[in-house]
């Protein structure tokens, strides 16, 4: 009888036999799969409001590109969308268009407001940011991203929004 190649054998049968076992294990869940499922289980206090308008329906109220600019989009989620506004592939501003309803808080600085732009509320926001709160709802801002882009500048992308369009928007 040759030895050798009976243990080699059996070491094999034991090694696909150890393999098979191991493989088919059922492995306990790790705290993080217990957190994961729990968040996404959890109905309140989620970040986004469930009513909240989808980010891609956004999309066609931002302005086109025009006068040396590109519009870029950046960011789409639930209740919100983001463009970058480059010049000379710069980016000179960000645009976005955000449903308040995820974040009432958000349009309370409306409540003050003297100014208005194309007919809605507008709000100054630092020295960087100008804003509008269309239909009570949605907040649309322009940010600067480099000294050259001016309140001016905010104000008057602010207006190349469709922002009529965009109050039309069925909740």
């Amino acid at each position: 009888m040759n030895f050798p190649r009976v243990s080699r054998m059996l070491a094999a049968l034991v090694l696909s036999l150890l393999l098979l076992t191991t493989a088919c294990a059922q492995k306990a869940p790790s705290r993080f799969d217990q957190a994961q499922q729990e968040s996404s289980q959890q109905k309140k206090g989620q970040a986004v409001a469930k009513d909240a308008t989808q980010g891609s329906e956004f999309n066609k109220f931002f302005p086109a590109a025009s006068d040396g600019y590109q519009r870029v989009f950046t960011q789409e989620k639930k209740g919100f969308a983001e463009a970058s506004l480059k010049k000379d592939g710069k980016e000179v501003a960000k645009m976005a268009i955000s449903d308040t309803t995820s974040n009432p808080t958000a349009a309370k600085k409306f409540d003050k407001s003297t100014k208005k732009i194309s007919g809605y509320p507008a709000v100054e926001v630092g020295k960087t940011q100008t804003a509008v709160l269309v239909n009570d709802r949605y907040q649309v801002k322009v940010l600067s991203r480099d000294a050259s882009f001016t309140a001016t500048d905010r104000e008057d992308w602010l207006k190349k929004f469709n922002l009529s369009g965009l109050a039309s928007v069925k909740s």
